[in-house]
């Protein structure tokens, strides 16, 4: 005899469904001129559809609404939203009842229930309703839904150039951002939080009749797929460019904080990691040029002051500075006269006297530090330029 199991029965249903914005209708614009065959016709029709704009029948975005058909995508930095209802469609009295929401990343399980006690009872045809928010800050299948990444973000380095040395302290960086979706994003605000050890300089504007313009229009507009191009400097703390031995090897420069809003106002937000810098080596001794005249006499004696600092983390120096002269550039001084002790880290200025023998753009070089505890020469050659002119010139500072 074959007994047939008993029917099970759901007493609860479940339903889930996105909380999302409607979009703006659209359609494609089909139209002539009025020479061809159809003349009027196709204008006409798009005067009479209820969904274009009137007077802009030509545009693709409508005055109407429409409301999402699917489960649609989520993009990085957004709010993931998510009506919860649970019904008992049974003509029985549920006890007990805790709804828990839990999303599965590739990497995590969260937990985004509200609340986590249990409903005593749920009478017929009653239901319990919860709406769950969540920041999506990973990238892949989300159970829920699949995050996809909004922005392509791309950074390149720079070392400052100036006249003084052939490399400074300073750093400007290039981030480019790239619209990943298929809409317009507003740019709000993309904005670089630096580390401790620099402070940033935002060069994405410029002032016109005593107000601050973005460099990108009133509209900071982001079609699908463009990209711009926002720069920024960075210079080390006083605290910390006076000890050049810290900022060399990689650095942590800061992170990038990036906020944008869609078509209805849907806000998003995506922060980097932190980005990452490896610092130019200058060896074991620095030199670099502090004050240089631009422009100077022929044959006649101008100064510069140079700073030299030991990179060393560890090791005292003791350094002897010889002068060498060139075709064109004579040194004015004692050549081989001791500097005395270098600590690490630690830097020191020295005035130097020197005159040109040859007129146009003269390179200085010929300067040499040895270091007497290792026997070690330190060869510093072009490390500035200065234009030379006749003396009958007058040379304006």
């Amino acid at each position: 005899m074959e007994v047939n199991p008993p029917k099970q029965e759901h007493l609860l249903a479940l339903k889930v469904m996105r909380l999302t914005k409607p979009t703006l209708f659209t359609n494609i614009p089909v139209t002539c001129e009025e020479k061809d065959l159809p003349g009027d016709l196709f204008n006409q029709l798009m005067r009479d559809d209820p969904s274009t704009v009137n007077g802009a029948e030509v545009l693709m975005l409508g005055e109407m609404l429409t409301l999402p058909q699917n489960f649609g995508n989520i993009f990085l930095g957004e709010t993931f939203s998510s009506y919860i209802s649970v019904h008992n469609d049974s003509s029985q009295v549920v006890k007990d009842i805790l709804v828990k929401a839990d999303l599965q990343t590739s990497s995590q399980r969260l937990n985004l229930s509200a609340s986590n006690a249990a409903v005593a009872e749920l009478k017929p045809d009653c239901c319990i309703d919860d709406v769950i928010h969540h920041e999506v800050k990973e990238i892949g299948t989300h159970i829920f839904n699949q995050v996809l990444k909004p922005l392509d973000v791309k950074t390149k380095f720079y070392n400052a150039e100036s006249d003084l040395s052939s490399v400074t302290d300073e750093v400007f960086l290039e981030a480019q951002i790239q619209n990943m979706t298929t809409s317009p994003m507003f740019m709000e605000k993309v904005s670089l939080e630096p580390s401790i050890m620099y402070n940033v300089t935002e060069l994405n504007s410029v002032i016109q009749a005593g107000e601050c313009v973005s460099t990108f229009g009133s509209r900071a507009y982001l079609q699908p797929m463009d990209t711009r191009q926002y720069l920024y400097c960075l210079k080390p703390k006083k605290e910390f460019a006076e000890k050049a031995g810290i900022i060399k090897g990689v650095t942590v420069i800061g992170k990038l904080d990036i906020v944008w809003k869609t078509n209805l106002g849907e806000r998003g937000r995506l922060q980097t990691s932190q980005l990452q810098r490896m610092a130019p080596g200058y060896g074991d001794v620095r030199l670099s040029l502090e004050a240089i005249p631009d422009t100077v006499n022929l044959e006649e004696p101008f100064h510069i002051t140079c700073k030299i600092t030991n990179c060393s983390s560890e090791r005292t120096m003791d350094l002897v500075l010889e002068m060498c002269n060139t075709n064109s550039i004579h040194w004015c001084g004692i050549s081989g006269r001791q500097l005395g002790k270098l600590h690490p880290s630690s830097s020191l200025s020295l005035a130097l006297t020197l005159l040109s023998s040859v007129q146009g753009l003269q390179s200085i070089s010929g300067l040499r530090l040895t270091d007497t505890f290792l026997k070690r020469t330190y060869e510093y050659d072009d490390i500035a330029q200065v234009c030379v002119v006749s003396s009958a010139i007058k040379v304006e500072s």
